[in-house]
Formats: structure tokens, sequence, C-alpha cells
């Protein structure tokens, strides 16, 4: 199951540079990760400082 990212998200950008698949990017409003291109690997979720990274 891919990662989500919260309204948590404070746009820091730590979470796209530990993506090995490059499935996340800016959006609008704050970072967002593309369902269809994530591993589930977790690294963007170890390396969010407020925890707005979670499984769906």
């Amino acid at each position: 199951m891919a990662y989500v990212i919260s309204d948590a998200c404070v746009s820091c950008g730590a979470c796209e540079a530990q993506c090995p698949v490059g499935c996340i990017s800016q959006g609008d409003t704050q970072y967002e990760i593309d369902p269809d291109t994530c591993i589930s690997c977790g690294s963007c979720a170890g390396a969010c400082p407020t925890g707005a990274i979670s499984e769906e």
C-alpha cells in the first residue's frame, strides 16, 4: 500500500530527498505522493519531522 501525506505537512521537503523512486513532489499546498509510483519503502516516513506521512 502506498504512503500518504496528511495535512500536518509543513512542506519542508525532507521526504522528497529520501524517496528512491522520485514519487514525491510539491503540490499546491503541501507535498504529495504519487500512489502509482510509490513502492511503500517507508523512507519518506522516517524522514518526516512532523510525522505527516503514513501508510494508506
